[in-house]
């Protein structure tokens, strides 16, 4: 099933503030300790809600979600957020081994922490590595799924420049040469839309706070993982049981229309909603239109 979204979008930093500020997000979560480390968790909406928990991507946070909570919460739906650990306000301890699996369970233990029992789950980027092995682990606790831009298939992911030399033998010594402005313009590069320049500056607050950036060669083992999981995670995606959703940005050079080719193919029952403009959107759907992408999220998760 196929839906397509079209809207113009203004040029330049001319186009309004999509996220409300970062302070005011961190202001409405709380940090809670977990396995030794402090961990950023945010609840909106009713507290009987039906659960839906977000998981943001690399290497932003939370904050993410901003644009889209709200219309979650005023649907009744009871929203979990969190920074992953490395991400946003929670820990970024310097020599830690960063681990998808480790962030899964970092997620079961919320869930665990508030009493969340099954739970529609929404993934992007980073996230939907995090969510594919969720599923892999117990698929009935997941009531439904919806993915936004992200690697589900490693043999298709394109990582840009920037990641492939922070991957690499150099990322130790790159990653603390990291500006605001090489950020903002690796983040553009794989935009369709235009965001505005005070988005993107709390953008970098959250992935540079407590010298974050420093830690992309640690959080970028996730592209190993992925293929050493590959095969595991792929049969998770695939059979998953209960309804899926795919909210798609085209234009995304990482994995963007090409992805979503396959995911035609080996996901034929599941919804797809194609955000092509124009202009199409690309690896940020929830930043670039989070109307459209608030509006599918909600039609999904209260049928």
């Amino acid at each position: 099933m196929n839906d397509r979204t079209s809207g113009g979008a203004s040029g330049g930093t001319t186009r309004p503030r999509i996220l409300p500020p970062l302070r005011g997000w961190t202001g409405g979560g709380a940090t809670t300790l977990i396995a030794g480390h402090s961990v950023f968790v945010r609840q909106d909406g009713p507290a009987h809600g039906a659960p839906v928990t977000l998981v943001h991507g690399f290497p932003t946070s939370s904050h993410d979600w901003a644009g889209v909570v709200p219309a979650l919460a005023a649907a009744g739906l009871r929203v979990t957020t969190l920074d992953l650990l490395g991400f946003g306000e929670s820990d970024k301890p310097r020599r830690h081994r960063y681990s998808v699996l480790d962030q899964a369970s970092l997620v079961e233990e919320v869930w665990r922490r508030h009493g969340i029992g099954a739970t529609a789950l929404v993934a992007h980027d980073y996230g939907v590595s995090v969510g594919q092995e969720l599923l892999a682990r117990d698929p009935a606790r997941i009531t439904r799924m919806a993915w936004l831009n992200g690697g589900l298939y490693p043999d298709l992911h394109r990582p840009v420049p920037v990641q492939r030399l922070l991957h690499g033998p150099l990322g130790p010594l790159l990653a603390p040469l990291t500006t605001e402005r090489r950020f903002a313009a690796t983040l553009r590069a794989v935009l369709g839309r235009p965001v505005h320049d005070e988005d993107v500056r709390d953008l970098w607050a959250a992935a540079s706070r407590a010298g974050g950036h420093r830690l992309a060669p640690r959080l970028l083992r996730y592209i190993d993982e992925r293929r050493r999981h590959a095969a595991r995670w792929t049969s998770a995606l695939e059979g998953f049981p209960g309804p899926a959703l795919f909210v798609w940005g085209p234009a995304d050079p990482i994995s963007g229309a090409h992805v979503l080719a396959r995911i035609r193919v080996r996901v034929p029952q599941a919804r797809i909603v194609e955000l092509d403009g124009p202009p199409a959107v690309g690896h940020y759907p929830q930043l670039e239109d989070p109307e459209a992408v608030a509006a599918a999220l909600t039609g999904f998760l209260t049928p």
